[in-house]
């Protein structure tokens, strides 16, 4: 009875034994995955120093940079094409002919026209001559009074008529000339010619076909001057254009390969604003070098503008500008609102590549401007910060951020004037250039995951390629920075 009672108790303690083992990976599961929240739950993305590239997208036509419609000056029938699609041609060459036998038959008639005028003209100077020679002979008569007066007037009324008749005739030579040689040139319109060196892109008559040059005249021949120089025309939303100026780099593909990456550059934007159901685009022409013959006429080409290229700055995930932890307020951060321009400054003059006397007019100008600001935090009143009188606003009202940036612009203007004149032409123009990026720049907040705590760090931002933003600010590179919360598991 005993060993009968005895034997179900190991059964139980295995029972118990495996049951607290599950309760222990449970309680183990639950820990992990609760585990994040002790660090605050938060995803984070890395500061880096890389290129940013704005890319405006657009889409266009390639085709020659000159391409010539080639017509007729004359009606006919077609009697000869001379070349066939993709045929290169010369300056001056024939490319077809019309039928030049009415033309011709009409060179004889204007010729034969000609020739009759000439024939007047010669019995209009013998009928003057002969008037001349009779006024000579009654001026003589009437001199020693054989005839009367008016006898000679009849001979000199004659006389001046027979002149007329000459330069009539004369003129009608001209007119006959003119009609023989506008015949002649018609004859030489019989043979068409290519104005250009250049590609037959288009054919578009053959033998036999009658050619009417009325008032349109018909495109017979279509030539591209030159292959390896094209064009691509890209129209432009009105929100890009502003961006675009001549001379910036396109890279473009084409289907026909795409695998192989096109480069060219802005040659024009053009002022002839189109609208498209209420969207107003300007084209834009960009110019591709085609050495190699592969790019075609009328491919269409998925183009990138680069409007602006930095490279070796700090980048952030765009998706750190966009987050903020719950219950934190962006704009109260501490140096949310200033514009960071004491720091900026320094980083600029380093740029410039400044010699011994362009360094120290920087830094007498940069330790005036900071005791200025010293003796401006001085005098504000207790609490630290400004009043909206101090600062100049209307009515005591608080200046808004973007008064208070153009102010310390201005300051900033006329503090480095004296600097600003050592320097070259070229590096004022950066020296400008730079200055009005700090004052036109936005500002934002990235949140700093410190010792599992965020951390707010006010930063300035730069061009953005819709993925990373350029910043500068308090930041180092790979800095964590909270770019989201992770969801509380379910």
């Amino acid at each position: 009875m005993s060993s009968a009672n005895a034997s179900p108790r190991p059964i139980r303690r295995l029972l118990v034994a495996v049951a607290v083992l599950g309760l222990a990976v449970l309680a183990w599961w639950a820990w992990s995955a609760r585990a994040p929240e002790a660090g605050g739950g938060f995803r984070t993305g890395n500061v880096d120093r890389g290129e940013v590239r704005v890319l405006i997208s657009a889409t266009g036509t390639l085709r020659a940079t000159t391409t010539v419609d080639v017509g007729s000056q004359v009606s006919g029938q077609m009697q000869e094409v001379l070349v066939d699609f993709n045929d290169r041609v010369e300056k001056d060459q024939p490319i077809a002919r019309l039928d030049p036998a009415p033309f011709q038959s009409r060179v004889k008639q204007t010729e034969a026209d000609l020739a009759s005028a000439r024939a007047s003209v010669n019995e209009a100077q013998a009928t003057l001559k002969n008037a001349e020679a009779d006024y000579v002979r009654k001026a003589d008569l009437a001199a020693r009074q054989l005839i009367a007066r008016n006898e000679l007037d009849l001979a000199l009324a004659a006389r001046d008529q027979a002149r007329a008749r000459v330069v009539s005739a004369q003129a009608g030579v001209q007119q006959r000339q003119a009609a023989v040689d506008n015949a002649r040139l018609d004859v030489s319109y019989t043979v068409i010619r290519s104005p250009v060196d250049g590609v037959i892109l288009l054919r578009a008559v053959e033998p036999g076909q009658t050619v009417a040059a009325s008032f349109q005249t018909p495109v017979l021949f279509q030539i591209a001057e030159d292959l390896g120089q094209m064009q691509i025309d890209l129209s432009i939303d009105e929100a890009d254009v502003g961006q675009i100026k001549e001379g910036l780099p396109v890279s473009f593909t084409v289907d026909a390969f795409r695998d192989r990456q096109f480069v060219g550059e802005v040659k024009q934007v053009r002022l002839s604003a189109t609208s498209n159901a209420n969207v107003i685009s300007y084209p834009v022409v960009v110019q591709v070098d085609n050495a190699d013959q592969s790019l075609l006429p009328g491919m269409t080409a998925s183009a990138e503008i680069v409007v602006s290229r930095r490279e070796d700055v700090l980048r952030v995930p765009n998706a750190a500008l966009r987050f903020t932890p719950p219950g934190a307020d962006a704009a109260a951060a501490p140096g949310a609102g200033r514009g960071g321009f004491g720091q900026d400054l320094p980083r600029i003059a380093d740029a410039l590549q400044l010699d011994a006397t362009q360094r120290a007019a920087f830094d007498a100008a940069q330790a005036a401007m900071q005791e200025r600001m010293a003796a401006r935090m001085a005098a504000r009143p207790a609490g630290g910060a400004p009043s909206p009188g101090a600062m100049g606003a209307p009515g005591g009202a608080a200046p808004s951020a973007e008064a208070i940036r153009q102010r310390m612009a201005e300051a900033f203007s006329r503090n480095y004037a004296e600097f600003r004149d050592t320097l070259s032409p070229e590096q004022r123009a950066r020296w400008d250039e730079e200055l009005r990026a700090l004052t036109t720049a936005r500002r934002g907040v990235v949140w700093v995951l410190d010792q599992g705590q965020p951390r707010a760090v006010p930063v300035r931002l730069g061009v953005s390629d819709g993925t990373v933003t350029e910043v500068s600010g308090e930041l180092a590179e790979g800095d964590a920075l909270i770019i989201g919360q992770e969801r509380p598991a379910a």
